[in-house]
């Protein structure tokens, strides 16, 4: 009885532990999508599950989580559209967690990953020149739910990027 409530209480000890280090080593950060990126006046759709959001999730009212993935695009705030993501592209820059690996005057791609378990959401942020705001769209790769995850860090960048259009001379 001891030894089975012994190797029960290692087990448990062990899985958080085994968790991080599989994290760690890079095996719960997805396969990067070769989709990514500007197609038409778009980008890509949200997935179909409650794991990412997008400005142009209402563009396909049929799709399962429009609703869901609805969230507001961010205005320009500089005098031009390449000052706009020049600020975004700093925002982005000091944010934890997040890389930059495509930046220019009309599209950014970056990725956000967590500290202990090294998920991976891809983001994008494209100026739209028919609507003059900055479409964004952010998604995981992996799994169906992300708790708001993607929302919540769409939001603080959002955030930090008003403040920094809001503080300069």
């Amino acid at each position: 009885m001891k030894m089975n409530l012994w190797i029960a209480m290692a087990s448990l000890t062990a899985l958080p532990l085994l968790l991080v280090l599989v994290g760690q080593l890079g095996w719960l950060s997805g396969p990067v999508p070769t989709d990514l990126g500007i197609d038409g006046d778009r980008l890509k759709a949200p997935s179909q599950t409650r794991n990412s959001v997008s400005s142009q999730a209402a563009l396909d009212p049929n799709h399962p989580q429009a609703a869901y993935a609805q969230v507001d695009p961010l205005p320009l705030l500089g005098a031009t559209p390449s000052e706009s993501m020049a600020a975004l592209n700093t925002v982005l820059a000091a944010q934890p967690g997040v890389q930059v690996l495509v930046s220019n005057d009309a599209y950014i791609r970056a990725t956000a990953r967590t500290p202990w378990l090294g998920f991976v959401d891809d983001m994008e942020f494209w100026f739209n020149p028919a609507r003059q705001v900055i479409e964004v769209r952010s998604a995981s790769r992996l799994g169906r739910e992300d708790f708001g995850v993607n929302r919540a860090r769409l939001e603080r960048i959002r955030s930090a990027y008003v403040a920094a259009a809001t503080t300069q001379p």
